[in-house]
């Protein structure tokens, strides 16, 4: 399994424990540089090495479509007015819009949220030039468009800084006991962005929260949560 050597100890950690071999990629290289190492890999060893290739498989969004969708559907029994998902894969923004706009013809907004230094999403909505750098917002950003990202259901993209994800994320904790990660505070940046807009009042904004805050205890995230008494202790 490719990743770059930027992503958290935890993540190496828990795929280690599940039995992967970690094939670690320069971390300014970023996602682009992980799948050009497992192309080298599965090309290198056809009999043995397998592509899933994540951004680029159908079952990615698919599945979202067969589950997600309907799940968030019957939660708010059909009262979702905006949709609001990081955007990493593009499988989980793809396949819920496609359930709620296509199979139950609500007209949703869909917000994609991508770093403010990695707008490529924002760029190709408006037809611009995109830019891209370094950010910590782990699991969004990744330097492409995803193929899996079906554009023509994703109406707009929010952009957010390093340090407005990891207030939100805290936030998330110290309000709501929700120990989510980096990328979630940043699509909670965005809902409360969104909800202070005229024209999203009284609207129902959902968010998507896909992973936890302990894959990040190593992370920046964290950094200001233990003195070096306490850590010591």
């Amino acid at each position: 399994l490719t990743m770059p050597d930027s992503m958290s100890l935890e993540r190496r950690k828990i795929l280690k424990a599940l039995g992967a071999k970690l094939v670690l990629t320069p971390g300014p290289k970023g996602m682009p540089g992980a799948i050009a190492r497992a192309e080298e890999l599965v090309q290198e060893n056809p009999d043995s090495h397998l592509m899933l290739q994540q951004f680029n498989n159908p079952a990615n969004p698919d599945i979202h479509e067969k589950t997600t969708g309907p799940e968030i559907w019957d939660a708010t029994g059909g009262d979702i007015d905006v949709l609001v998902c990081g955007v990493g894969t593009g499988g989980t923004i793809t396949g819920v819009s496609r359930f709620i706009k296509n199979e139950k013809g609500k007209a949703i907004t869909a917000v994609a949220v991508e770093p403010d230094s990695s707008t490529m999403i924002s760029a190709a909505l408006k037809g611009e030039e995109p830019t891209h750098g370094p950010h910590k917002i782990q699991g969004i950003g990744a330097g492409f468009v995803p193929k899996n990202l079906d554009m023509a259901v994703v109406d707009r993209a929010e952009q957010v800084s390093n340090e407005d994800a990891m207030e939100w994320a805290h936030k998330l904790m110290q309000e709501e006991g929700i120990l989510a990660g980096i990328s979630c505070g940043a699509a909670m940046c965005v809902a409360d962005r969104l909800s202070q807009q005229p024209e999203f009042a009284g609207k129902t904004i959902v968010v998507v929260l896909p992973d936890s805050g302990e894959r990040y205890l190593s992370s920046p995230l964290f950094a200001d949560t233990f003195t070096e008494q306490e850590l010591g202790q």
